[in-house]
């Protein structure tokens, strides 16, 4: 299996810039990025480095998105902000738009977001497919103690497709979040599979000295790391509990033919340039092992 491996842009990182961003990835072997925003601009600094475009962040990727807000003069503005975004994408060549479905109130349970985005998703869909563009939910499930994000686990999963069962519609495959929600991950890809249009390169280590005090749900005085709520902690690929190889023999299987986009989130490679650096590289080196 030959994947291009990819990267999200951390933030000390980005710091200087797309054209700084391009020239790094590129020195160190990275050949795909995803990008927050995409226009003429970035995708000739990503071509003049020989990189391409990977997943490029929709409305609402960071905080709550309106597309789920209660009013629905909200919705309908965020509906068509993000049509129009989606069809400058495309006039570019992009193809993946990234997603993460956080409602604009936090405390909605998600039976409710799930009617409020019955209302708007699929019009978005439909515009999404005329474009020739793939939507993959991130599977973050949201912040504590609400846990909101649509799409974050099988049962809401199953409901979403069968209410929108385009193949332009599916999923951002992060095994990390599925690891720190006690899902089998690799039981994820024999399920939904085909809905696979993106996958991040990111890791999740159980710590059960942790799970013991605290059990799954948050530590009441703080998790002793960061990118943990206490019995978890996000890794990079190789120093937590999913099984890689076992990943890329499935992805295979399914016909996955897009990269696996390195997501450094993990306490050891954060705060710095070269930290940072050297947490891309370290997991770069691991997931060449099963994708090169």
């Amino acid at each position: 299996m030959n994947k291009k491996i990819g990267m999200r842009i951390p933030p000390k990182m980005g710091e200087g810039g797309i054209e700084s961003v391009a020239n790094l990835a590129s020195s160190i072997g990275i050949e795909v990025i995803d990008v927050p925003y995409y226009n003429q601009e970035v995708k000739s600094i990503l071509e003049k480095e020989g990189l391409e475009v990977g997943s490029i962040d929709g409305l609402g990727v960071v905080g709550q998105t309106k597309l789920l807000s209660k009013d629905e003069n909200s919705r309908s503005e965020a509906e068509e902000a993000l049509k129009h975004q989606l069809t400058e994408v495309a006039e570019l060549g992009g193809k993946v738009i990234f997603m993460c479905l956080v409602p604009e109130d936090l405390t909605m349970p998600r039976d409710h977001a799930f009617e409020i985005w019955k209302e708007t998703f699929p019009r978005i869909v439909k515009h999404a497919e005329q474009q020739d563009l793939y939507i993959a939910l991130e599977g973050w499930p949201g912040p504590a103690p609400y846990y909101p994000t649509l799409g974050c686990t099988p049962e809401i999963l199953r409901a979403m497709f069968h209410e929108v069962p385009s193949k332009h519609f599916g999923v951002n495959y992060d095994p990390s979040h599925l690891v720190r929600l006690g899902i089998d991950h690799l039981r994820f890809l024999s399920e939904f599979g085909e809905r696979v249009h993106y996958c991040h390169g990111k890791d999740t280590e159980i710590l059960h000295d942790e799970l013991y005090e605290c059990g799954v749900i948050p530590a009441t005085f703080g998790a002793k790391y960061d990118f943990s709520e206490g019995s978890w902690r996000y890794t990079i690929p190789g120093q937590g509990d999913v099984d890689w190889g076992k990943v890329a023999v499935r992805l295979e299987k399914i016909g996955y033919t897009g990269p696996v986009s390195i997501e450094l989130e993990d306490h050891r490679y954060w705060g710095s340039l070269e930290k940072e650096r050297q947490g891309i590289i370290k997991a770069k080196e691991h997931l060449a092992v099963y994708f090169k």
